[in-house]
């Protein structure tokens, strides 16, 4: 707990320093308004209406959280599949590997014309974004076995799937939580570009409207919020890798 308020208290001071150059800057350089808002700017125009903008993040975090929990479920199985069945390693991989190759913004719009422009569209598009990490980091876990437990395993003669069970899956949760870690970050990005493409509501539909309408401001204050969503992304991945490792000591 001591090492969480100490890492929350680091992070605020860090942002509030951030805060202070932003206005240090606009002011010092007088930059106008529609070129780069001060925070007292980007502040009013989130006091002016909070409502609007809390419904529309709430959209995005709705969506980036399923895309998170989907994603890292269909990683986590992948891995789980790829060990267990070497004989789906040759079909698989090639397949994970293209999914990663192609660019998100190519994606996007063909999953917007055949899901729709509702949330399920930027749902899908949040996996596939995180997809590869969760799965290539619990793979690489899976595989990597301390010797003396590898050779248990075949001492005792016991079966592929036995063997993960018992000796597997527990090596693997720490490089599962470094795959979590890594997904918190970039699920927002895969819910934003669907949103991008084409949504009713979100916080992308608030910076593609603002920009329309030159409101600066309320751009700003859409990517501030994405900018929370992402670090309490964060803070809970990080709290549920302590969970599922509380044996891992952390530096």
């Amino acid at each position: 707990m001591t090492g969480f308020l100490s890492s929350s208290l680091k992070t605020l001071v860090g942002l509030s320093v951030c805060v202070i150059l932003w206005a240090l800057l606009v002011h010092v350089l007088k930059i106008e308004p529609y070129m780069l808002p001060g925070p007292g700017k980007v502040w009013g125009a989130f006091v002016e209406k909070p409502e609007f903008f809390l419904h529309h993040a709430g959209i995005t975090a709705y969506e980036t959280v399923l895309g998170l929990v989907f994603g890292v479920l269909a990683g986590a199985l992948s891995a789980i599949l790829l060990w267990t069945f070497p004989i789906t390693r040759p079909a698989m991989l090639p397949i994970i590997l293209v999914t990663q190759s192609l660019p998100v913004f190519a994606i996007a719009p063909i999953l917007v014309l055949w899901l729709g422009w509702g949330i399920a569209s930027k749902i899908v598009m949040a996996v596939l974004v995180i997809f590869f990490a969760v799965t290539s980091t619990m793979y690489d876990g899976l595989r990597r076995q301390e010797p003396g437990l590898a050779d248990l395993a075949r001492l005792y003669r016991l079966s592929r799937v036995r063997e993960l069970m018992v000796f597997r899956l527990p090596g693997a949760l720490p490089a599962l939580a470094s795959g979590i870690r890594i997904a918190a970050v970039f699920a927002p990005i895969g819910a934003i570009v669907g949103e991008w493409v084409g949504a009713k509501g979100g916080l992308a539909f608030i910076m593609l409207h603002s920009n329309a309408r030159v409101k600066t401001d309320e751009t700003f204050a859409a990517l501030i919020l994405l900018a929370v969503m992402v670090l309490i992304l964060r803070y809970a991945a990080d709290a549920f890798a302590r969970f599922i490792v509380p044996w891992q000591v952390e530096d």
